[in-house]
């Protein structure tokens, strides 16, 4: 079932999502050679805790992972692009990081992802993270009252199309709101004018994401981190959105 969010319900889960945004963009600034994933896992952990934020990662226990989950982000590094494990890792110049990261404050939730590169950056790295920014940009832009979530797909596939990279569709996007994952899935391929039609409030996490050479996933043995199947570096941007009577509206946004 798809709840509608009203104005109100939308403004509160905006509140979650400043701080979304705020965590992602202070670690963003904090990662860089010689830091350890665990500093960025335990910094994140003390935000949380002053905020009073609920983490929707701690104790998560999905029929993909091997739970519980006990941490509070994703930290996924360059093959691996979703449910990454913080781990005893020291990143080094030039590695790509995936940082994702989902809380509820005052029963609202809200996700986002975002790719860095730390250090010196191999341009084909660069130009796999701005795809799936600009995919995630027409993702949004698609998201409008009297479309349908195949536009929202559409948009992402032809970005990835267009730059030469190949779609795995086992994750995607998916409804959030009172709970991290609600309905609809959304995928990130589809066809434009198909499926659910879109309607002020409904609340959607929007992710794009894939790897430089295969859509293929391998598993790690954690049981949680999944990396490209040839070891390619990934990229992956998400937010969350609102749609409203007059546009999408974003709700996990990045100070610059």
């Amino acid at each position: 079932m798809i709840e509608l969010k009203t104005p109100g319900e939308i403004d509160k889960m905006a509140v979650t999502g400043e701080f979304v945004g705020h965590v992602l963009a202070t670690l963003a600034g904090e990662a860089a050679p010689g830091v350890n994933l665990m500093d960025l896992e335990h910094r994140a952990r003390k935000l949380v805790a002053d905020r009073g934020a609920t983490s929707c990662y701690w104790d998560y226990s999905p029929s993909f992972g091997r739970g519980p989950f006990r941490n509070v982000i994703c930290l996924s590094v360059n093959d691996a692009v979703l449910h990454g494990l913080p781990w005893d890792y020291t990143l080094k110049d030039g590695d790509v990081l995936t940082m994702d990261f989902a809380v509820t404050i005052d029963g609202w939730s809200a996700d986002s992802a975002h790719t860095v590169i730390v250090g010196a950056a191999d341009p084909a790295d660069t130009a796999l993270v701005e795809s799936t920014r600009r995919a995630l940009d027409a993702a949004i832009a698609a998201a409008v009252p009297g479309g349908h979530l195949g536009d929202i797909s559409a948009a992402i596939g032809e970005v990835a199309k267009g730059a030469g990279y190949a779609v795995n569709t086992d994750f995607g996007g998916h409804g959030i709101g009172r709970t991290m994952h609600e309905d609809p899935h959304v995928p990130n391929l589809g066809k434009r004018g198909r499926g659910l039609p879109l309607r002020p409030g409904m609340t959607l996490a929007l992710e794009p994401w894939w790897a430089r050479g295969t859509n293929k996933l391998a598993h790690d043995p954690d049981g949680w981190t999944l990396r490209s199947a040839d070891g390619s570096n990934t990229a992956h941007s998400e937010h969350t959105i609102a749609i409203t009577e007059h546009g999408p509206r974003v709700l996990t946004a990045r100070a610059a």
